[in-house]
C-alpha cells in the first residue's frame, strides 16, 4: 500500500501555483507551531497531531472547529493521512526519523527553528515564516503576519515604558515539579521577546538550542534582583506545595512578592506564541494587555 502512495505522491508534486490559482491547498502539520502560523496567515491546516491538548499549550489562536486528529507527533494514524489526501505535509527535524514515512503521503517540507545550533528563536521564526509563507504562495499573509509580530512587540515596549516598567528584569519559568523548573534564556523565544519589549531576561546562563535549562528551583537565587514569571499549565497542588516550601520561600523573588502567572504560550510556537506571550506580559506587568 506504501509503495502506491509513494508513487501517487511522485505524480503530483506540491505546487504554490494552485494557491495564486485560488485554489486552497490541504495542509497537513506536523507542528503545533506550523500550525499557528498557518491559522494566522489564513490558511489553516487540515490535521495536526493531538489537537486535544491544544488550548492546554497553545490557546490562540483557535483551531479550527473541523480539524482532524492524526494521532501522536511520533506515530501518526498513516491510514487516516491516507484517506486525508493532503497536497503539503510539514514538518520540523524533530520528526526527521518519520519523515521518509510522511513523504509517502504527500510532499512534505521540513521547516527548522527550534534545531541546533543555539540561535535566536524569533529571528528564527521570521524566517521560517517567510520560508513557509513561499512554501504555500502567499508571501503577503506572511509579511503581513511578521509585520503585526514587531506592532505588538513596539506597543507593548511603549505601554510597559509609559508605565515605568522598561527594563524590568524578569526569570520565565515553567514548573516541571515543585523542586525543577524549566528556565528560559536569551535566545528563546521568551527571552527574544523580552528584549523586543524593553525587559531584561535575568538568566545569566547560555541555554541549549531549545533555548531553556532545566534547573532547580534554588538555582534561581542566581539573578536576585529579577521577578520570576511562570507559565500556565501548571498541576493544581504545585503552588500549595510551592506555599509550603521553605525553598521556595527564600528566593529574593518570592520574599519581595515579584511573582508573576501567566496564561499558556507555546514555548516551542512561532510569532503567534510570540504575540501572545508579549500581550500576556504587558497584562501582567503593566494592568493592560497590548491593542495589537
Amino acid at each position: 500500500m506504501l509503495g502506491g502512495l509513494a508513487a501517487g505522491v511522485l505524480a503530483r508534486p506540491f505546487s504554490a501555483a494552485a494557491v495564486t490559482a485560488g485554489s486552497r491547498p490541504r495542509i497537513a502539520a506536523m507542528d503545533f507551531g506550523l500550525a499557528e502560523t498557518l491559522i494566522e496567515m489564513g490558511l489553516p491546516p487540515i490535521a495536526v497531531p493531538d489537537p486535544n491538548t491544544w488550548a492546554d499549550w497553545v490557546v490562540e489562536p483557535p483551531l479550527p472547529a473541523d480539524i482532524v486528529n492524526l494521532g501522536t507527533d511520533r506515530e501518526p494514524n498513516l491510514e487516516l493521512l491516507a484517506a486525508l489526501k493532503p497536497d503539503l505535509i510539514v514538518t520540523t527535524p524533530f520528526l526527521d526519523d518519520i519523515t521518509p514515512l510522511l513523504e509517502r503521503f504527500a510532499p512534505t517540507r521540513t521547516f527548522s527553528v527550534y534545531a541546533p545550533p543555539p540561535g535566536p528563536i524569533y529571528a528564527r521564526s521570521v524566517a521560517a515564516t517567510r520560508e513557509l509563507a513561499g512554501a504555500v504562495g502567499m508571501e503577503s499573509a506572511g509579511e503581513d503576519l511578521i509585520s503585526r509580530a514587531q506592532t505588538v512587540m513596539d506597543e507593548v515596549r511603549e505601554h510597559l515604558a509609559a508605565a515605568g516598567l522598561g527594563g524590568r528584569s524578569l526569570l520565565i519559568v515553567q514548573f516541571l515539579d515543585t523542586r525543577h523548573v524549566r528556565v528560559y534564556g536569551r535566545g528563546s523565544l521568551f527571552g527574544d521577546v523580552l528584549e523586543r519589549c524593553g525587559l531584561t531576561n535575568g538568566w545569566p546562563r547560555a541555554s541549549n538550542y531549545w533555548g531553556f535549562n532545566t534547573v532547580g528551583i534554588e538555582e534561581l537565587s542566581v539573578s536576585p534582583a529579577s521577578g520570576i514569571a511562570y507559565l500556565e499549565p501548571i498541576a493544581p497542588d504545585t503552588l500549595d506545595r510551592l506555599a509550603a516550601s521553605p525553598l521556595w520561600n527564600r528566593l529574593p523573588a518570592v520574599e519581595s512578592g515579584r511573582i508573576y502567572r501567566l496564561p499558556a504560550a507555546l514555548m516551542f510556537g512561532m510569532l503567534p506564541a510570540a504575540m501572545r506571550f508579549a500581550r500576556q506580559i504587558s497584562l501582567v506587568l503593566g494592568g493592560a494587555p497590548s491593542n495589537g
